[in-house]
């Protein structure tokens, strides 16, 4: 009987423990067990449902044109639970400022972008995010296929570098740092363009204009296919489905892992040893295989006394994030711009940067019961608003009332002095009936430039000097739920044709 100990029951454990026990149903001499130190399975994944409210509390759905994590809730029962974002009313709005409203006003993301991309150029006509030196430097991108493509570094290059080169600072500072910051945490003069953007990557090496390449691509199918994806009753029900398919006896909560320790392979024997503390009993069992699915600070930890090497390898910063939800009886006195949200560039969201005390310390905020449907009761609403970075590490310290404090009167300048102009500016939001806060410490790593190469020398290195051991969670190959998904299964599945 092969033995895997999976360390740490976020999704990417679970799925991994998923996949083993499927395996272990159809036959094979295989079983997990799954350590946790929490005393709760599904990691940042954790769904509140209150007085109708379906609130998430981590990520609220999946990018829909990645396939593996409708595969996975399809295979567990939810087909019919699945449902798509509401895409005939999605909108991004930047809280942008000027002279003229040095405190920003929200102006919107033209229809027809993909990220930093737009698809329809005509869109871009009288566009109040952009000057119009930015729209000319868009229209120019077609025309400069070959010199793009022929410039195309052969190395990696961060997101800004990129961008600069094909779009030029305005769309960098209005476009790609809020979208970027709003989904990694990180900054775009450091994050891997190859890690984060590969599809541009790849466009930009086959046809050098990516507005070009986009037009090619962006056929009536895709244009049918939603952004987002979730569940009906919230991503909690993933979760309790994977624990539910996963033999109980090999979940163990409020177990911490201390060390673990490889003796080499030898086919007589485990070639891993796990010790393990729950309260205060201790515990060391041997597994032929380790998966670590943990955070990128617990991962570090366990793998450099193993091996230093591998641990240089991984991301060396990961940034911070803080969930405030606020769930409202009267969606008439909040009344919202329409659309998904709002994103705030960077250099209003850090602290040190923000000398202006207009400045909001916001980084995004996700107007819910706008994108997806089922979220609120009738006459909800339900607004999601997010600090990163330096302000969250900062604001993380405060006690939650003063937490959701911050956030309200944060939200209360965007959407009062930030509305677009020609909205009228709405009344003073009431007291929420339902409010959710949640510290996310360190949780996103930063994918820096080099990533990609970084990640392959390191699996390489895995693979010579401690074979069985695999890492996954979302130190390096996505932060989204099908990457955590699609690695964890691979992992799991590689079991079945090793002997390590």
């Amino acid at each position: 009987m092969k033995r895997i100990a999976i360390i740490g029951g976020g999704i990417a454990g679970l799925t991994a423990a998923y996949e083993i026990a499927r395996q272990a149903r159809d036959g094979a001499p295989i079983e997990a067990v799954l350590f946790e130190a929490s005393n709760r399975l599904g990691g940042l994944i954790e769904t509140v449902r209150e007085g109708g409210f379906t609130v998430e509390c981590g990520p609220d759905g999946w990018v829909s044109a990645k396939p593996w994590a409708r595969e996975l809730a399809t295979e567990l029962g939810l087909a019919d639970e699945l449902i798509s974002s509401s895409d005939a009313a999605r909108r991004i709005w930047i809280l942008l400022s000027t002279p003229d409203h040095p405190a920003g006003r929200l102006v919107p993301v033209p229809d027809g972008f993909h990220m930093i991309v737009p698809s329809d150029l005509a869109a871009l006509d009288h566009a109040p995010l952009f000057t119009e030196a930015a729209i000319a430097a868009y229209r120019a991108e077609p025309g400069r296929a070959v010199e793009l493509r022929a410039s195309a570094p052969a190395h990696d290059e961060s997101v800004a570098d990129f961008t600069l080169r094909h779009f030029g600072p305005e769309v960098l500072d209005r476009v790609a740092a809020p979208l970027l910051s709003g989904v990694f945490g990180g900054d775009v003069r450091r994050l891997s363009v190859r890690a984060v953007m590969p599809a541009f990557v790849a466009m930009e090496r086959e046809h050098g204009s990516l507005i070009a390449a986009l037009q090619r691509t962006t056929d009536i199918e895709q244009r049918s296919t939603s952004v987002f994806t979730t569940l009906r009753t919230g991503l909690g029900t993933l979760v309790d489905r994977l624990v539910a398919a996963i033999p109980q006896q090999w979940l163990r909560t409020n177990t911490t892992v201390t060390a673990i320790q490889y003796s080499g392979a030898m086919a007589d024997r485990p070639a891993w040893t796990v010790v393990a503390r729950a309260g205060k009993q201790h515990s060391s069992e041997t597994f032929d295989a380790v998966f670590l699915a943990m955070p990128l600070d617990a991962t570090r930890q366990l793998l450099k006394p193993l091996s230093a090497a591998a641990a240089q390898l991984l991301p060396t910063e990961s940034s911070s994030a803080v969930l405030v939800a606020f769930c409202y009886a009267d969606a008439g006195r909040v009344p919202l711009p329409p659309g998904f949200g709002f994103l705030v560039p960077p250099r209003f969201s850090e602290p040190e940067l923000a000398l202006d005390p207009s400045a909001s310390l916001l980084l995004a905020c996700t107007f819910v019961d706008q994108k997806f449907a089922h979220r609120v009761p009738p006459n909800g609403r339900l607004i999601r608003a997010f600090f990163g970075g330096a302000a969250a590490d900062r604001i993380a310290r405060c006690n939650n009332d003063e937490i959701a404090a911050i956030a309200r009167l944060e939200l209360a300048r965007v959407l009062n002095a930030g509305m677009p102009i020609s909205a009228a500016a709405p009344t003073p939001a009431p007291p929420p009936v339902l409010t959710v806060v949640r510290r996310w410490p360190n949780s996103l790593p930063q994918y820096a430039v080099g990533h990609p190469d970084r990640v392959v020398d390191l699996e390489a290195h895995l693979r010579s000097a401690l074979p069985g051991l695999a890492l996954l969670g979302n130190a390096l190959h996505g932060v989204g739920l099908p990457d955590l998904i699609r690695a964890a299964r691979a992992a799991a599945r590689s079991q079945l044709t090793t002997n390590n």
